[in-house]
């Protein structure tokens, strides 16, 4: 992460964040018509197992499970739109723009309870809740988002 803030790292962010992007409607098209193939799954960046249904796709079982996945397809391209965006802004040095729902649970430790959408805002520690290993910490004062066990906001200074 930069030590310092890009002059205009909102535009920044939405330039890159379109270019990463996916689009549900695609998403859907490619589960229900090549998802027997497994297409859909290598437009969300799951290689493996687009691999695993592209060694399959003979016996028929991923065409029904590409039938199937057409209906979570909306939900997993918000959820890996989610993570784009959590990405990037982390990369920026600060918070996702508001209004942006992000409750993202993947590569969570084993029993560690999932953090619903909540109104703090992102990365913010709640009374009552622990904070996962690896979660960006966000300044109480200008809520720019810092690495995991920094001492100090990289954008105005405080103590974390």
């Amino acid at each position: 992460m930069a030590a310092t803030a890009y002059p205009n790292a909102q535009a920044i962010f939405y330039q890159q964040y379109e270019s990463v992007r996916r689009d549900e409607v695609v998403g859907i098209l490619l589960a229900l018509f090549l998802g027997t193939f497994g297409i859909h799954h290598f437009y969300l960046r799951r290689t493996g197992l687009g691999i695993l249904y592209c060694c399959f796709f003979w016996t028929g079982i991923p065409s029904l499970l590409g039938f199937l996945e057409c209906f979570f397809m909306p939900g997993r391209v918000r959820e890996f739109n989610a993570i784009q965006a959590a990405g990037i802004a982390a990369a920026l040095g600060m918070s996702v723009p508001m209004g942006w729902p992000i409750n993202v649970t993947v590569n969570m430790p084993p029993g560690a309870a999932p953090v619903a959408a909540s109104p703090a805002p992102l990365g913010m520690v709640q009374p009552g809740l622990a904070q996962q290993p690896g979660t960006l910490i966000a300044c109480k004062h200008c809520q720019r988002t810092n690495p995991p066990g920094a001492r100090f906001c990289a954008g105005c200074g405080t103590a974390l």
